[in-house]
């Protein structure tokens, strides 16, 4: 069992939860991931290290509560325990001799940007952070994003927080200026890291995604994250989940994401009618 040791609402859709898991934690890197279960019946879902802390023996994640089961675990508060909390899982981020980096986050990939930039940041790397979100009441983590980058630019796709566009914007603003990067980071929404990674292209950048394919077993058997990168197939998991943004079809990853939005929706109106004690659903 693994106790949830702190929950932070950190906008109306999403809550950071920091969980009791020493073993994880001991090993946990940029870029890994965990997979846990709520009880013996619920489904693997997997998430991202947002970050952990060794000596506390703790592991963090934030998420968005979209489907049954992120719903349920926002429900969830400190003190709770969970049944499975497995990892790390995937291969960790590397970032040997990088001297100056870029690291975007979009929406709640900035949950997933944000360790990427701490251990840069660590490492005595020049960072700058951009984070773009639809709008001001949703930005997630802005003092934590200030404390490990050199300069962030925060956009809204509204301008509501007076400075309006998207991260591919800021990024090629950066670019035309003449500022040079070792390595661009970009993770968030599949369409964000496409058009990052067709920013970059032109300038020989290597350019370094986060894939969030569908995934059941984290181990590389089921073959539901499969991935196409440079005209072979690659799984999520085991490969990843980075990988080098100028080589993902990212189209076919988009299509293949869209396949369950229908089931997912089917499955929190059932949830949703579990809650209201309705059965005619």
């Amino acid at each position: 069992m693994f106790k949830i040791v702190r929950k932070e609402i950190l906008n109306p859709q999403v809550k950071l939860f920091e969980i009791e898991a020493p073993y994880v934690a001991r090993k946990a890197e940029p870029g890994q991931f965990i997979i846990l279960r709520i009880d013996e019946d619920g489904e693997r879902v997997p998430f991202t290290i947002a970050d952990y802390d060794r000596e506390k023996g703790t592991v963090t994640i934030i998420f968005q509560e979209v489907g049954a089961t992120t719903i349920r675990l926002g429900q969830m508060n400190e003190g709770d325990y969970l049944s499975d909390f497995a990892g790390p899982l995937g291969v960790a981020s590397h970032f040997e001799g990088v001297k100056r980096a870029a690291v975007i986050g979009g929406g709640l990939g900035v949950a997933i940007a944000y360790p990427q930039a701490k251990k840069l940041h660590g490492m005595g790397v020049e960072v700058d952070f951009i984070a773009g979100f639809r709008n001001k009441d949703i930005i997630i983590l802005e003092k934590e994003m200030a404390a490990v980058s050199d300069r962030l630019f925060i956009t809204t796709d509204d301008g509501s927080n007076g400075t309006k566009g998207f991260v591919s914007d800021v990024l090629k603003k950066l670019l035309d200026e003449g500022n040079k990067y070792d390595v661009v980071i970009a993770i968030g929404p599949p369409i964000m890291m496409k058009v990052v990674s067709d920013v970059t292209r032109p300038y020989g950048i290597k350019t370094i995604v986060s894939l969030n394919p569908i995934m059941v077993d984290g181990t590389g058997m089921c073959g539901g994250c499969r991935v196409t990168v440079g005209g072979k197939t690659k799984f999520a998991c085991v490969d990843g989940p980075d990988f080098d943004g100028h080589q993902v079809d990212f189209d076919e990853l988009i299509r293949r994401l869209s396949m369950y939005k229908k089931d997912e929706q089917t499955s929190i109106e059932r949830h949703k009618c579990r809650l209201e004690g309705r059965t005619n659903a």
